[in-house]
């Protein structure tokens, strides 16, 4: 019995010194991955790194994305926090190759996440692909990899963007931002840009993007209350208000107007025109 007794104190006090001294140790730090929550779309590893990229969406889609990306370097199984990162999505097409409108890549508030999104035109299919081409700069050494990427058509079918040419001969892709509709008035918004060349696209922020949904299923009757969409420069995109009055299949007819009130593209809906030829979809 006296031998128990001692063990249990000798334990006590071992414990209690262990809880005593924690304080001034290092603290064992858990890699919980900050983005468990989100979809992994891909992965692939290239420099000894291990490229994730995720995405709030199930799959890279026709239409705005965006994405989140995390390195970690294989050698010392950790995140990396301090990289400069860069990328390029690029179509490779039959007979050519184009790239697609896309942000900077920045850091998150976590240090080892890193967000961008990129507008991908159209789907991929089995001769014709995307690839996700990134450099990312870190300790003094940069590194390059380029990996192949499933874009897919919406899963839902809807037409979230339209590539379309101008009236004044310049090519447009105006993009619809994620959207939860409910009945109600909803926050809209959307992206534009122009297309310098196959590679460079410039964002568009002195035009105004017109509204007008219609239910094509019960009598193209629209909706009251909308408010067109007006460039918001702290956000960077086209904003306004979507009125939804019931659920079911809509169809938000688009006129884009240039600084000088001048239509690049679009039409009114009338009697004799059910549809203008730029819209986006939402069915709920």
């Amino acid at each position: 019995m006296k031998t128990i007794k001692f063990l249990l104190a000798t334990l006590i006090i071992s414990l209690s010194f262990i809880s005593c001294n924690s304080d001034s140790d290092d603290p064992i730090i858990v890699d919980e991955n900050p983005l468990a929550d989100f979809t992994l779309l891909t992965s692939f590893t290239a420099n000894n790194h291990s490229i994730e990229v995720y995405s709030e969406q199930s799959q890279f889609s026709v239409g705005y994305n965006e994405l989140f990306l995390r390195f970690k370097d294989e050698g010392t199984d950790s995140y990396i926090s301090n990289a400069i990162v860069s990328w390029t999505p690029m179509m490779h097409m039959t007979e050519m190759m184009h790239s697609c409108p896309k942000s900077a890549v920045t850091k998150t508030n976590d240090a080892s996440v890193y967000k961008g999104f990129a507008v991908f035109q159209m789907p991929g299919n089995a001769d014709e692909y995307w690839e996700l081409e990134l450099e990312y700069s870190f300790n003094g050494q940069t590194y390059n990899v380029a990996e192949r990427i499933a874009v897919k058509a919406p899963i839902d079918g809807n037409k979230t963007v339209n590539v379309f040419m101008g009236a004044d001969d310049s090519r447009y892709v105006l993009a619809m931002m994620p959207l939860k509709p409910k009945v109600a008035i909803n926050d809209f918004s959307a992206v534009l840009f122009k297309m310098e060349n196959m590679m460079t696209f410039s964002e568009v922020d002195n035009f105004k993007v017109m509204i007008d949904p219609r239910m094509p299923g019960m009598g193209n009757h629209g909706s009251p209350n909308n408010e067109d969409l007006t460039y918001d420069a702290s956000a960077k995109m086209y904003t306004g208000k979507l009125s939804l009055t019931m659920t079911g299949y809509w169809k938000i007819n688009l006129k884009v107007e240039n600084e000088n009130a001048e239509i690049v593209k679009g039409e009114d809906v009338s009697d004799e025109n059910e549809s203008s030829s730029l819209f986006f979809e939402i069915e709920f």
